[in-house]
């Protein structure tokens, strides 16, 4: 069995290291070597307490995702041996040198004293991937915490490291000696004391000192529609504590939580959240990269251009504490970009999430600078400019001048052509795009766009900047707005026809709300500015595209979105609500008649299919094209740029669910409702249905 559970003798102290590498998952190895362990010590005389520790970075670092679902097997469940745990006369320990998450924190829940390093974190993530805790954590942890402190740490799925977790009394101790040596010498302190076992499962004091409740529960509930919209497992982890905190029969809420969590395991939403945890990881596999070739060493970095995009891509550098020179070539720009990013710092560190000497650390590796020649001693420089494929050709032939050999050149361009780019340089190989998403130092998503010359070590060196940098990387081929912003264009189009074609933009908004995510695309359009796209296509001279009307003529009317107070919506001053609005309504009426279109009710099922389905049909083909690798690259593109839910899996895994044969039915219908070439359904998306076969299968 995979995994293993090494057990010695340490005079009166059995020690019991868990061997399976790389993070020690409860794998049936494990759980059968921590049963035996456990059985062996209590049958031994000799022995008067245990200590469990974990080889290898992690304690354990939660249950073995391959074996969700699975048939059982011969092995001993983790229920039975945290029950073996539990019921031992002599005390054991849980010495925690490393990761201790889901299931892991639930073993050493079921320990009598706990023991951490200091960089050791702990927590119970499994709401992350759609279930909740199932091996009592449930029950014990607001047993051990408290109630309230408990649903924060449960249902944010969070890790909370161990100088937090001894604060809130997670752990006995923090150590920053030798854990085991130091889980030793405690195990030897409560055997002298008199070997006392301490069970959480009999602690009162804690669950018992909030008195009623029921308030507490209620506003735990209405938190999770603001943090947890539309998801399952978070109210399902709500009723679990509630049936801890109600009830002083640890055995009844027990059985409560192993209800729920059959239920958790049988939705939907888990195996969704379980498809995009699998997917973010298949992401950082580069075709023709072999694991073992070494990537480019990045210990500088360089970024021109210091507004917002620009800026926020050097805190990125500076937060993984890699230098970076900062670089505009207008001294106000600059001067104005680095007392931007100051701003940014001060207000996390106001709200205490970052200590001003962290502040001040950081401040100092970004290093701006007017001189261009400055950036050449970078290994990676990225430029961040705006979209004019023009200005950034030029500053690709200046980067090829004065960038060291075997730097990498990449650019930040949202959907310009990156081998034209290139071939403004003599080493097209090493340049790359890097599409960060706005705000950089916030949104999770990198976009590493392959050009037809980029090198796979150039690209395998950008991803894993991209994970030293905080972000979820995905490689994108290169055509015009790669993965994400290629799709997104046939969701706002129809999303636009719609409203000249009768739904208004209200309805629009609230079925894509209620789809789950943050807002529609009309409020999204006025949160940006309207008067962007109009002041860009009156750049080119206007713009015949008939979508491009009523945004135009919102704009001659003064209308530009949430900066000015009127968009689409009215906006109340310092407040961000979106108010119908009669004035709106009629330009898009007007428009609407002015183009020959009968307006229409639309169903709320219609609205969602015409705004979704484009994204499955455009990821198909890119798909074919190659422009994606995998269907899960597309969800991990929507998931963590987008905002598409991450419980419903992102829209490839959401048209699996749908069934596909029905997805091309309605794509079909729609193109010969309406010829629109976005509907013209994809050749790949037809093979799989005539093959009864779906996008998950393109990746298994």
């Amino acid at each position: 069995m995979k995994g293993t559970v090494h057990y010695e003798n340490r005079g009166e102290i059995a020690l019991l290291s868990i061997d399976n590498p790389p993070v020690n998952p409860l794998s049936s190895g494990v759980r059968q070597g921590l049963y035996d362990g456990v059985d062996q010590a209590l049958r031994d005389d000799s022995i008067k307490a245990m200590v469990i520790t974990g080889l290898h970075r992690a304690f354990i670092a939660g249950a073995d995702i391959s074996e969700f679902g699975a048939a059982g097997s011969e092995a001993v469940g983790l229920g039975e041996v945290l029950t073996r745990m539990e019921q031992s006369t002599k005390p054991i320990i849980a010495a925690i040198n490393g990761t201790a998450f889901g299931g892991g924190l639930e073993v050493a829940l079921c320990c009598d004293y706990r023991i951490a390093a200091v960089t050791a974190p702990v927590g119970l993530p499994e709401v992350k991937l759609g279930l909740l805790p199932g091996a009592g954590g449930t029950q014990r942890l607001p047993r051990l915490i408290g109630v309230e402190a408990a649903i924060k740490a449960i249902v944010s799925g969070d890790p909370i490291l161990a100088p937090q977790a001894l604060e809130l009394g997670i752990v006995d101790k923090v150590t920053d000696q030798d854990i085991v040596s130091e889980g030793i010498a405690f195990a030897a302190e409560i055997v002298d004391a008199g070997a006392k076992t301490r069970k959480i499962r009999d602690l009162s004091d804690k669950i018992n000192e909030g008195g009623d409740y029921q308030s507490v529960f209620t506003a735990a509930a209405e938190g999770l529609k603001k943090t947890h919209r539309n998801q399952f497992a978070p109210s399902q982890i709500l009723k679990c504590i509630e049936a801890a905190a109600m009830s002083d029969d640890f055995d009844e809420g027990l059985a409560v939580e192993q209800k729920l969590f059959a239920e958790c395991l049988g939705h939907p939403q888990r195996e969704a959240l379980i498809h995009i945890f699998f997917a973010e990881r298949a992401a950082n596999k580069i075709p023709d990269l072999d694991r073992d070739v070494p990537l480019l060493p990045i210990a500088k970095g360089s970024v021109i251009g210091a507004g917002t995009m620009g800026g926020g891509i050097a805190m990125c550098f500076a937060n993984a504490g890699i230098p970076v020179r900062l670089h505009d070539n207008d001294a106000e720009n600059l001067a104005r970009g680095i007392k931007v990013i100051e701003g940014n710092y001060a207000r996390t560190v106001s709200r205490g999430r970052l200590s001003q000497d962290e502040m001040d650390s950081r401040m100092e590796l970004i290093i701006p600078t007017e001189n261009f020649d400055d950036l050449g001693d970078a290994d990676v420089v990225i430029e961040a400019v705006y979209e004019n494929l023009d200005l950034k050709k030029e500053i690709f032939a200046k980067l090829d001048k004065i960038m060291k050999p075997g730097a990498i050149l990449a650019t930040n361009t949202s959907g310009l052509d990156v081998d034209a780019i290139a071939a403004e340089t003599s080493r097209p190989e090493f340049v790359c795009g890097m599409h960060f998403f706005s705000p950089a130092n916030v949104m999770r998503l990198l976009e590493v766009v392959r050009g037809n010359s980029s090198s796979p070590v150039v690209l395998g060196t950008a991803m894993a900047l991209g994970k030293k940098l905080g972000k979820v990387s995905v490689v994108a081929g290169n055509c015009p707005g790669f993965i994400g912003n290629r799709m997104l264009g046939g969701y706002r189009r129809q999303a636009d026809l719609m409203s000249l074609q009768g739904a208004s933009p209200a309805q629009i908004d609230k079925v894509i709300f209620d789809f789950g995510l943050a807002m529609g695309p009309f409020a999204m359009a006025d949160m940006v500015g309207l008067d962007l796209g109009w002041r860009a296509r009156k750049m080119m001279g206007g713009s015949n595209e008939v979508t491009a009307r009523v945004p135009d003529e919102l704009c001659e009317l003064g209308r530009f979105g949430q900066k000015n107070g009127k968009g689409y919506y009215r906006y109340e001053a310092g407040d961000r609500t979106p108010y119908p609005d009669a004035e709106a309504d009629e330009v898009i009426k007007r428009v609407s008649e002015s183009l020959g279109y009968t307006r229409a009710n639309f169903s709320d099922d219609e609205i969602l299919k015409r705004c979704m389905y484009p994204l499955v049909n455009i990821g198909a083909k890119l798909l074919e094209e190659g422009h994606a690798l995998r269907a899960g690259d597309i969800d991990t593109v929507y998931v963590n740029g987008y905002g598409f839910p991450a419980c419903i899996g992102g829209p490839m895994w959401f048209a699996d669910s749908n069934g596909l044969d029905n997805v091309l039915a309605d794509i079909e219908r729609f193109y010969e409702e309406t010829g629109d070439d976005v509907w013209k359904p994809a050749e790949l998306l037809k093979k799989l249905v005539a093959e009864g076969k779906n996008f998950a299968s393109l990746d298994a």
